[in-house]
C-alpha cells in the first residue's frame, strides 16, 4: 500500500471536513526512496542533469547503495506495516522477479531471476550476512532478520558483484534498520508495543521498542532505538493438499511433503519459538559525520523442516529439526565525509555468529542424530564516492570507491545416541570440517561520465579474492582444501533520457561466486536426499545482459526488463550411485538418493522479462502491479537416464526450481483520516519444466507445481497516531496453493491483526 497524505491528525480532520472533491485537485506525489525526481526540461543545466542521474542512498546514512540504473526496487516500512508479513523474505512476495520459496514455515528464501541460496548475496546496513556454510538452494539466513526492527528492503535483480563481491549472481537483497529520533535541540523520546495474532498458525508475539534522542545546541546529537520481541507459531493449516497435476487427469496423488494431520488442512512440523532483541546507538558528530554502534541478536528453537519431516519413503515419524537457530550481530560504523575525493564515506568493522543445533530423529533405527555447527565472522568495509568533478560544461565525472573482507572460522561436531541403551558416541567429523577458514574481500571503482544533459555511461571493475582452508579427515575420507582464487568482474551501463518522462537503460555485468565451505566440504541431508562434498570445485561465473525502460511521471511509473543470464561452471547436484559415497558415510549409503557438488561442463542460462506499474488515482486510490517470468536450461549431467526419470531426457534440460509465470495485484485507498483498506492478489500458472533433480525431490509434485490465485484483504485504521489496528483476511477463497519449489502449502482461510500503541 500506499501512504499517499500526511498522517497529522489536525491536517487529517480537515482534509475530511473539505471533502474528497477537493483533496482530488492536488497531483499526488510519490513517496518511496527509490523514486527520481522529473526532468526539469530539454534545457537543464549540467548540474540538474547530474543531480538527475546520481545514485540515491537508500535507508540511513551513506553507505555502498544499490545502484538506481539497475533492475532496483525498495519495500518501505510502511509497506511491511500494512502487508503484515510474517518475515522479512515474505516482505519481498510483491516485489517484480522475486519468487518466495519456503523449505519450512520457519525459512524462506528468495529467488531473483531464477537464482537462490548462495548465488544472491545478503546484506544488512552494508554489511555482509552471506558466510562460507550458506547452502545451495532455499535457505534459512535471510529469515534470521526480524522485519519489525527494518526500515526498507531494496533488491537488486541481475549480477552484483563489482558492489558485492562474491555471491552476488542473481542479485543483491539489502536490508537497512530503523533510525533512532535525532533532534536538532533537546529531549525527544517515545515508546510502542505491538500485539501480533494470526489464525492460521496461531501465531502469538509483540514487540516493544523505544526511541530516545537529544541535540545539543553545538549541533550534535545521540540517539538510541532498541526493542525486544517474540513469537510463538503453531501448526500451519492450510486450505487443503495441493493435488498432483498429471498429463491425463485432472488431478494426481499427493506430493510427499508436507505431512498432513487427519483433518488434511494442518501441516505437521511447521511450528516454531522466535525471540529477537536489537539495539542501536548513533552520534551525531555534525551535520555531515554520525557514528553508530549497533547490535542485533535472532534466536529460532524447534524449528522442523518440512521437507525432512519426514523425508520421502522414511516413517512418518523420522525428522528433522532446528532445535536452534541463531544470528548474534554487532558493528561499528562511521559515516562522513573527507573532501572532494571522499564525500561519501563509511567505514565499518562488524562481528557475527551464526549457530545451528539440528536434531534428526530416525526411530527406526532408535537413534538421534546431533549437530553443532558455529561459523564466527570478522568483517571490514569501506566505500567513498568522489563529488561531482566538472572538467566541462557538458561532462561530468563521478567515482564510487571502496574495499571489503571477510573471514569466517568454522567449528563443527556430531554424535549418534542410541536411544534404546542411551550410549552416545561421536562422529569422527561434523557436516562441515572443524578448524575450517574461508576468507574472502575485494577492491572495486565505479565511475559514471555524465555527457549533456541525456547521456550518462558507467563502468567498473573489481578484483576479488577468496581463500578456502580446511584440514583433511583420512578417517572420513575428507580431503583437505586448500584453494586460493582471484577473479576480475566488472559492468558496463549505458543511460538515456529519452524523453522527459522516459529513460532507457542497457548494462552488461560479470559476477562471480567462489566455492565455499559447504560445496567444498559439508555432508548433509538435502531435500532430495544426501548431498556430499567435492574439494575441486570452479567458481561459478555470470554473464548477464539486460534492457530496461524505465516511465516516471507525476501519477504513474512503470518499469520494463528484459534480460539473459549466462552462467559459466555453474554449480550443480549430480545423482551418484552409493559405490561413489565417501568412506565412512553410513548416512550416504543408507539414503534415498545421493548426489555430489560438480561444475556443469557447458554453459547454463537464464532469460526472462519482468514488468512493474505504480499508479496514483483519484479519490485517494493506488493501484500496483507486478509480472515476471523466468526461463532456465542446463546441460543434462550425470548417468541419468529416461528409464530412471519416467521422462524423455535430452542434451540440454530445466534447471532446478525455476519459478513459474507469476505476479501480483494491489488496490489500495488510503484516507487521510486515518482509514485504509486495499485489495491484494497473487498469482502464478503451472510449473511442469522440472530438472532432474526435481523429479526425486519430495517438494515438488511429479508432474509439477499447479498454478494458483490468492485473494488478500487489507484493513488498517490509526487514531490521532497513537494507535493502529491492521487487519488481513488472506486467502479469502481458502484455496490450496503452494509456491513452486516449496515443502509447504500457503495459509489457509484466516486473519492476521495486529495492534500498535505509540
Amino acid at each position: 500500500m500506499f501512504a499517499m497524505f500526511p498522517r497529522n491528525p489536525r491536517r487529517q480532520r480537515r482534509a475530511l471536513k473539505v471533502g474528497l472533491g477537493r483533496s482530488c485537485r492536488g497531483a499526488v506525489r510519490w513517496l518511496g526512496p527509490g523514486v527520481l525526481g522529473l526532468a526539469q526540461g530539454l534545457g537543464m543545466g549540467l548540474g540538474q542533469a547530474q543531480a538527475q542521474f546520481s545514485t540515491r542512498i537508500v535507508g540511513s546514512g551513506p553507505r555502498s547503495e544499490l545502484p538506481e540504473e539497475r533492475a532496483v526496487s525498495t519495500v518501505t516500512q510502511s509497506e511491511i506495516e500494512q502487508r503484515l508479513v510474517r518475515s522479512a523474505p515474505d516482505a519481498l512476495r510483491y516485489e517484480a522477479g522475486v519468487f518466495i520459496q519456503q523449505s519450512a514455515h520457519g525459512q524462506a528464501s528468495a529467488f531473483l531471476r531464477g537464482l537462490t541460496g548462495q548465488q544472491t548475496l545478503l546484506l544488512f546496513d552494508g554489511i555482509r550476512l552471506n558466510n562460507s556454510t550458506y547452502r545451495q538452494g532455499p535457505n534459512q539466513y535471510f529469515f534470521t532478520l526480524d522485519s519489525q526492527s527494518i526500515a526498507s528492503i531494496s533488491v537488486l535483480r541481475g549480477g552484483g558483484s563489482t558492489r558485492g563481491g562474491s555471491d552476488a549472481l542473481g542479485g543483491i537483497i539489502s536490508a537497512y534498520a530503523i533510525e533512532p529520533l535525532l533532534p536538532e535541540r533537546g529531549l525527544r523520546a517515545n515508546a510502542q508495543g505491538q500485539a501480533r495474532f494470526t489464525t492460521a498458525d496461531s501465531e502469538k508475539g509483540g514487540r516493544l521498542q523505544v526511541s530516545v534522542g537529544y541535540g545539543s545546541t553545538k549541533g550534535w546529537a545521540l540517539g538510541f532505538v532498541g526493542g525486544v520481541g517474540g513469537r510463538e507459531v503453531g501448526q500451519l493449516e492450510s486450505g487443503g493438499p495441493v493435488l498432483n497435476p498429471t498429463p491425463d487427469l485432472p488431478i494426481g496423488p499427493l506430493p510427499y511433503v508436507p505431512r498432513y494431520a487427519p483433518d488434511l488442512r494442518t501441516q505437521l512440523g511447521t511450528g516454531f519459538k522466535e525471540l529477537t532483541a536489537d539495539g542501536r546507538l548513533v552520534l551525531r558528530l555534525s551535520p555531515r559525520s554520525k557514528l553508530t554502534l549497533a547490535g542485533y541478536l535472532y534466536r529460532q528453537y524447534d524449528a522442523p523442516r518440512t521437507d525432512q519431516c519426514p523425508p520421502p519413503t522414511a516413517p512418518p515419524d523420522t525428522c528433522l529439526t532446528y532445535e536452534q537457530q541463531f544470528r548474534h550481530m554487532a558493528y561499528l560504523a562511521w559515516d562522513g565525509q573527507l573532501g572532494a575525493a571522499a564525500k561519501e564515506v563509511r567505514v565499518a568493522l562488524s562481528f557475527q555468529s551464526q549457530h545451528e543445533r539440528r536434531r534428526f530423529d530416525d526411530p527406526s533405527v532408535v537413534a538421534r542424530v546431533m549437530g553443532i555447527d558455529d561459523v564466527s565472522t570478522l568483517g571490514f568495509t569501506a566505500s567513498a564516492a568522489t563529488r561531482v568533478f566538472r572538467p566541462h560544461e557538458r561532462l561530468s565525472l563521478r567515482l564510487h570507491y571502496g574495499a571489503d573482507s571477510y573471514l569466517d572460522w568454522v567449528q563443527s561436531t556430531e554424535d549418534i545416541t542410541y536411544t534404546d541403551v542411551k550410549i552416545t558416541s561421536a562422529f569422527r567429523r561434523g557436516q562441515y570440517l572443524s578448524g575450517s577458514r574461508y576468507l574472502t574481500g575485494g577492491v572495486f571503482a565505479d565511475g559514471e561520465v555524465g555527457i549533456g544533459t541525456r547521456v550518462l555511461l558507467r563502468s567498473g571493475a573489481r578484483l576479488s579474492w577468496a581463500d578456502a582452508q580446511a584440514p583433511a579427515d583420512p578417517e572420513s575420507g575428507s580431503q583437505a582444501v586448500a584453494q586460493t582464487w582471484k577473479p576480475v568482474t566488472g559492468h558496463v551501463g549505458l543511460e538515456v533520457r529519452a524523453a522527459e518522462f522516459l529513460r532507457l537503460l542497457l548494462n552488461v555485468d560479470n559476477s562471480y561466486r567462489a566455492p565455499n565451505l559447504n560445496d567444498l566440504t559439508a555432508r548433509q541431508q538435502t531435500g532430495p536426499g544426501f548431498q556430499f562434498e567435492n574439494a575441486l570445485l570452479l567458481p561459478e561465473r555470470a554473464w548477464t545482459f539486460e534492457a530496461g525502460a524505465r516511465v516516471r511521471s507525476q501519477f504513474l511509473r512503470a518499469e520494463l526488463w528484459l534480460f539473459e543470464t549466462l552462467l559459466q561452471d555453474a554449480v550443480l547436484k549430480v545423482a551418484k550411485p552409493t559405490e561413489d559415497c565417501p568412506l565412512g558415510s553410513n548416512a550416504c549409503r543408507g539414503a534415498w538418493s545421493r548426489f555430489k557438488l560438480e561444475n556443469a561442463p557447458s554453459l547454463s542460462e537464464m532469460r526472462g522479462v519482468e514488468l512493474m506499474l505504480k499508479a496514483n488515482l483519484p479519490l485517494y486510490f493506488s493501484a500496483r502491479a507486478t509480472l515476471a517470468y523466468a526461463w532456465g536450461e542446463g546441460p543434462r549431467v550425470g548417468n541419468v537416464t529416461q528409464e530412471a526419470t519416467g521422462v524423455t531426457l535430452q542434451e540440454r534440460v530445466p534447471l532446478s526450481r525455476i519459478p513459474p509465470l507469476n505476479g501480483t495485484g494491489e488496490l489500495a485507498w488510503d484516507h487521510p483520516i486515518g482509514l485504509r483498506a486495499g485489495l491484494a492478489v497473487r498469482w502464478a500458472t503451472l510449473q511442469d519444466r522440472l530438472a532432474i533433480a526435481d523429479y526425486s525431490d519430495g517438494r515438488i509434485p511429479k508432474y509439477g507445481t499447479p498454478g494458483f490465485a490468492i485473494l488478500d484483504l487489507r484493513l488498517g485504521y490509526s487514531f490521532r497516531e497513537h494507535v493502529s489496528l491492521s487487519a488481513v483476511i488472506e486467502n479469502l477463497l481458502d484455496a490450496p496453493y503452494r509456491y513452486h519449489g516449496s515443502s509447504i502449502n500457503g495459509p489457509a482461510r484466516g486473519l492476521s491483526l495486529v495492534l500498535k500503541v505509540m
